[in-house]
């Protein structure tokens, strides 16, 4: 895919600096919907930015965890009741789903908002934004984040036209992509990482080292076998596998896995059949502390990797799916699963899905990672353009609070 150079957000023209809707006849009215724990992390950050960016009062209605909460929501009902994932998941609980998709429609209509925004999760967000739609076809409705149109799926991208007026875009080449493939207006804000490029390149990872006890010089291994609970399932044992064929080549990295709580008992039981005792921590500070003091990573698909790349964590990534998905892996097309080789445009680092995310393979890639090799340069180079590929001239929460903020001032005019 020939992803063009990264256009920054205009601040000014068609999308004001702010909007001034003191001496209007009642608060702005936002209707948001996030449909999981990273959509609410995500929502937070614009919420606080468009309280600083609207120059009178907004009410927030919708459904969102505690980030959006925090910042004003009134939630229909708990995130946890909608955050699921794949195929096999959703099933499990689809009724409740479509309960919670009519009921968020509802409140939506009753709400009467001044437009509405949808948060990440497609396969929650797009059916409630289609219903809108048809409800209260006048109220502009704003998708961030794209779904990934540009590898799964991109006829997506035309349908869209029927129900989101713009949507905005993390990744520097997919205004591109929607263009291409007929989608709505799209602009590129910026991935909310941008906001922490200057924590995730100076954070200081000594306290770590001094806590844990690790020597200079010593290889250290970041594993991270994901946040959900299906990931940690699939992911553990051919990671697990990984660390031991290590060991038998004589290579012998303290491991250091960063976990969050709601997995972590799982995680500790998958580690009964490890070669090793990994540290366990916890918290987002030692967490990236561990990527930059990390030789190198083994990592789920997902954030994380450009997590690693913006704290220049040479990495290989495994990606494992549930049966019924793997069943359609063939409607996939991208060249890469792994966001920081899409943000790069190249494959930079080694990524290995189903059948091959194996132990074997898997160790072979990262064995010359762990040692002073061409292979390890070759990745330390390609890290240090991420951050140039990925950055904007506008805070990107308040570039999307600006566009948001413009849509919805003229929804209510």
């Amino acid at each position: 895919m020939t992803q063009p150079e990264a256009q920054p957000p205009s601040s000014g023209g068609r999308f004001a600096k702010s909007i001034d809707i003191s001496s209007s006849r009642r608060d702005l009215r936002l209707f948001m919907v996030a449909g999981e724990h990273s959509g609410d992390a995500l929502g937070g950050r614009l919420m606080a930015a468009i309280n600083t960016a609207a120059r009178g009062r907004v009410t927030y209605l919708g459904v969102g965890g505690p980030a959006m909460r925090a910042h004003g929501l009134i939630s229909q009902f708990p995130l946890s009741d909608v955050a699921v994932m794949g195929p096999a998941a959703i099933a499990k609980v689809l009724p409740r789903l479509i309960r919670r998709v009519y009921r968020t429609v509802d409140a939506a209509v009753a709400a009467q908002p001044d437009a509405i925004v949808i948060i990440d999760a497609p396969e929650f967000t797009h059916p409630i934004a289609k219903r809108i739609r048809q409800k209260l076809p006048r109220v502009p409705i704003i998708d961030y984040v794209s779904p990934s149109v540009w590898g799964w799926r991109p006829g997506r991208a035309r349908r869209m036209r029927a129900y989101v007026d713009h949507v905005l875009a993390l990744l520097p080449f997919e205004p591109e992509v929607h263009v291409r493939l007929g989608g709505p207006p799209c602009t590129y804000v910026g991935h909310p990482l941008v906001e922490r490029i200057d924590e995730l390149r100076g954070i200081d990872a000594e306290p770590l080292r001094s806590q844990l006890a690790i020597a200079e010089g010593q290889p250290v291994l970041v594993v991270l076998p994901g946040s959900r609970r299906s990931e940690v399932e699939r992911l553990m044992q051919p990671f697990g596998e990984a660390v031991t064929l290590l060991r038998e080549q004589g290579i012998n990295p303290v491991v250091v896995i960063p976990v969050v709580p709601h997995v972590r008992d799982l995680v500790e039981r998958q580690l009964v059949s490890w070669p090793v005792t990994p540290y366990l921590i916890e918290g987002d500070d030692d967490k990236l502390r561990a990527f930059k003091l990390a030789t190198a990573a083994l990592a789920a698909s997902g954030t994380v990797t450009l997590e690693l790349a913006l704290t220049g964590t040479p990495m290989v990534v495994g990606y494992k799916v549930d049966a019924l998905a793997a069943k359609f892996r063939f409607l996939m097309k991208v060249q890469s699963i792994v966001l920081a080789n899409l943000v790069l445009g190249e494959n930079a680092f080694p990524e290995f899905k189903q059948e091959d995310c194996t132990g074997p393979r898997l160790a072979e890639a990262l064995a010359p990672l762990l040692t002073d090799t061409e292979a390890r340069a070759r990745q330390i180079r390609a890290l240090a353009l991420v951050p140039g590929k990925l950055q904007v001239t506008t805070n990107p929460s308040m570039a999307a609070a600006q566009i948001i903020l413009t849509l919805a001032d003229a929804g209510r005019r």
